[in-house]
C-alpha cells in the first residue's frame, strides 16, 4: 500500500516561508531606497536553485551570526518574493504581471538558475507572442543588457527583425530620441533595416541632439566645445551609415552641413562618388540596406528565383536560389489583412512593382501575376508589355520552368508557365471595386472575396485564353498574398556643385602634378648619371 500527500507537504513549506522562523539566510534584495530584507532556509534554496547551491559551496560567502548574507541589488523585492514562493511551494501566477514585468522576472530567474521556472516563463511568453510582435522596442529596452544570454538572444533578434520590417514606427517618431545607445547601434548594424539611408541619418542627428538638448539644431551655430561634443557622440555611428547610398541632392543639403563632425576624407570620397563617376575610389562601399526576404508556405525561394528570371524575360538561363537579384517583401496576406478589395488597396496601393500569388485550396496549383507598375484605386487601366501571369505546381522542378507564348502550348500544370502582356490598354486594371486584376476580361482577377479568370473582354495575356490553362474559373476557397519587389542599383547621380567639386579636383590634380614631377626628376637624374657613366669610361 502506497500513500502520497504532496499537497500537504507543499502547504507546510508555504507556512514555513510565511512564518519567517528558523531561517539561516538573510537576503538584501533591491537597491537604494527599494532594499528589503528577506529570509530563507539554506537547505531548501540549495536544492531548488543552482545559484544558491554554488554560493553555499563557496567559502567566501559572507556569514554573520551563523546566517548566510546575500546582497542582490539587481532583483527587486517584488520579484524575489515571487521567485522564493516558487522555490518553496512551486506556485506562481504570471497573469497578475504585465508582459514586460514577466520579462524582467525571467531575467531574475535566469540569474538564480531555476531551470523549471525558466521553461515555464518561456512557454508563457510564446503564448503571448502577439504582444512581443506589437511592442518590440519596449521588449528590447527591457532585455538589452542580457542580450548575449542564449535565453534572450533569439528574443532580441526577433524584436530587431520586427523593428527593421516596420522601421518608420521608431525612426519617424519621438521614440527614437530615448532609445539607448547600444540598441541604436544594434539597429544601425542591420542589413535589413528597410529605410532610406537619409532618413536613418536624419534620425541619428536628432538622437544625438536629444542627448544634449542645449546644443542648437543649426550646425553653423555650434562653438568649438559643442562641435567636440557632437563629434564624440556620433563618431561610433559614422561607420554604420551607408553614405554612398544617400542620393546626391540629399547628401549636399542634409549631410554636408554637418561636415565638421564627419571625417574629411569620407566627405570628399562621397562627393567624388556622385560628381565624378569616372574617378576610381579606393574605398570599401557597403551594400545598400534591403528588407529581409520573407518566404511563405505558399511560395518558396526556388519559385522566387524563377519569377525573378521572368521579370527579366530570361528564357534560357534562370536565376538560382543564391543569386536572386530582388527582394520580395510581404505586404499583404488575405488571411491576416482581410479578403476584401479595401484591405488589398490599403496595403498595396502605390507600393511600386508587386507580385500577387494565389494558392488554390485542395490543389497543388499556384497562380499569380506581376505588376511592374503600381496598384491604385483610380478606376483606370494601365498598359505595359512587362506584366505577366504565371502558374506553378508545388513540385519544385527548376528545369520545368518554361515560357508560354501562345494558345498552341498545351503543357499542363506539371510545368511552371508564364504569359506576358501583349501591351494593350488593359494590361493592369486598377479599380477600387476589385483587388488585383490583370487583363480587360479579366485574365486574372480577385474581387469581393472571389478569385476568377474569365477573359470575356478580350484579355491581354495568352491571347485571352490563360484561364484554360488553369482549369479554374471561379473560386472562393484560396489563399492570396502580395509581395512588394525591391531592387537596388549602384547608379551614380551626377550633381554639379562647383564650389566643392572644384576643390576636390584641385586636390587630386595637385597630387598628380607632384607625382609626375617627382617621376620626371628621378628619370632625369638617372639619365644624367647614365650619361656621365658612359663619358667616364668612353663607352659609346
Amino acid at each position: 500500500m502506497s500513500f502520497e500527500q504532496s499537497q500537504e507537504v507543499i502547504n507546510d513549506y508555504e507556512k514555513l516561508l510565511e512564518s519567517d522562523e528558523e531561517y539561516n539566510v538573510i537576503i538584501h534584495a533591491g537597491e537604494n531606497e527599494n532594499v528589503e530584507i528577506i529570509h530563507g532556509h539554506s537547505n531548501i534554496l540549495r536544492i531548488r536553485s543552482q545559484y544558491f547551491r554554488t554560493a553555499f559551496s563557496n567559502e567566501l560567502t559572507e556569514k554573520k551570526d551563523g546566517n548566510f548574507i546575500f546582497i542582490i541589488p539587481n532583483i527587486s523585492p517584488q520579484f524575489f518574493k515571487i521567485i522564493l514562493r516558487f522555490i518553496y511551494c512551486g506556485k506562481i501566477d504570471l497573469t497578475k504581471l504585465q508582459i514586460l514585468e514577466v520579462l524582467k522576472l525571467l531575467i531574475a530567474v535566469d540569474e538564480l538558475k531555476i531551470q523549471t521556472l525558466i521553461l515555464y516563463i518561456n512557454e508563457y511568453l510564446i503564448q503571448h507572442r502577439e504582444f512581443l510582435k506589437q511592442n518590440p522596442i519596449e521588449i528590447l529596452d527591457t532585455v538589452y543588457q542580457v542580450i548575449q544570454n542564449d535565453i534572450f538572444s533569439d528574443l532580441c533578434d526577433y524584436c530587431l527583425e520586427e523593428i527593421c520590417a516596420k522601421p518608420e514606427e521608431l525612426f519617424k517618431s519621438d521614440k527614437i530620441l530615448t532609445l539607448k545607445m547600444p540598441l541604436l547601434e544594434l539597429l544601425l548594424k542591420r542589413d535589413h533595416l528597410f529605410l532610406d539611408e537619409i532618413v536613418i541619418w536624419e534620425s541619428l542627428i536628432k538622437w544625438c541632439l536629444a542627448q544634449h538638448s542645449n546644443i542648437s539644431k543649426d550646425p553653423t551655430q555650434w562653438n568649438k566645445e559643442e562641435l567636440m561634443t557632437m563629434e564624440r557622440i556620433i563618431h561610433r555611428f559614422i561607420p554604420l551609415i551607408r553614405f554612398y547610398h544617400i542620393p546626391s541632392a540629399d547628401f549636399i543639403t542634409k549631410v554636408y552641413p554637418f561636415k565638421k563632425i564627419i571625417p574629411e576624407d569620407l566627405i570628399d570620397n562621397v562627393l567624388v562618388f556622385h560628381m565624378a563617376s569616372s574617378e576610381r575610389l579606393n574605398v570599401d562601399i557597403q551594400p545598400p540596406r534591403k528588407p529581409k526576404i520573407i518566404y511563405d508556405s505558399i511560395i518558396n525561394k526556388k519559385k522566387f528565383a524563377i519569377i525573378s528570371s521572368w521579370i527579366e524575360k530570361k528564357n534560357q538561363y534562370y536565376y538560382n536560389e543564391k543569386n536572386i537579384p530582388y527582394d520580395f517583401n510581404l505586404i499583404y496576406r488575405a488571411s491576416r489583412d482581410g479578403y476584401t478589395n479595401t484591405a488589398f488597396h490599403e496595403k498595396c496601393d502605390n507600393k511600386g512593382a508587386t507580385i500577387v500569388v494565389i494558392k488554390i485550396a485542395n490543389s497543388e496549383k499556384i497562380v499569380g501575376g506581376y505588376n511592374p507598375l503600381f496598384w491604385d484605386s483610380s478606376n483606370t487601366f494601365k498598359s505595359t508589355y512587362d506584366s505577366f501571369l504565371f502558374s506553378f505546381t508545388n513540385k519544385d522542378n527548376h528545369k520545368s520552368a518554361k515560357l508560354l507564348f501562345s494558345l498552341l502550348n498545351k503543357d499542363n500544370l506539371q510545368s511552371a508557365k508564364v504569359g506576358y502582356s501583349n501591351g494593350n490598354t488593359y494590361s493592369i486594371s486598377c479599380n477600387s471595386s476589385y483587388g488585383p486584376a490583370f487583363g480587360g476580361g479579366n485574365d486574372l482577377c480577385f474581387g469581393s472575396g472571389t478569385y476568377y479568370n474569365n477573359a470575356f473582354g478580350g484579355g491581354g495575356y495568352f491571347n485571352g485564353t490563360w484561364y484554360s490553362n488553369t482549369n479554374v474559373n471561379y473560386l472562393k476557397n484560396f489563399k492570396i498574398i502580395c509581395f512588394k519587389i525591391c531592387w537596388y542599383t549602384n547608379i551614380r547621380i551626377r550633381v554639379i556643385k562647383s564650389y566643392k567639386y572644384d576643390e576636390i579636383i584641385k586636390k587630386r590634380l595637385m597630387r598628380n602634378v607632384i607625382f609626375y614631377f617627382v617621376y620626371f626628376v628621378i628619370l632625369f637624374t638617372v639619365l644624367v648619371i647614365s650619361i656621365n657613366f658612359l663619358n667616364k669610361f668612353n663607352i659609346y
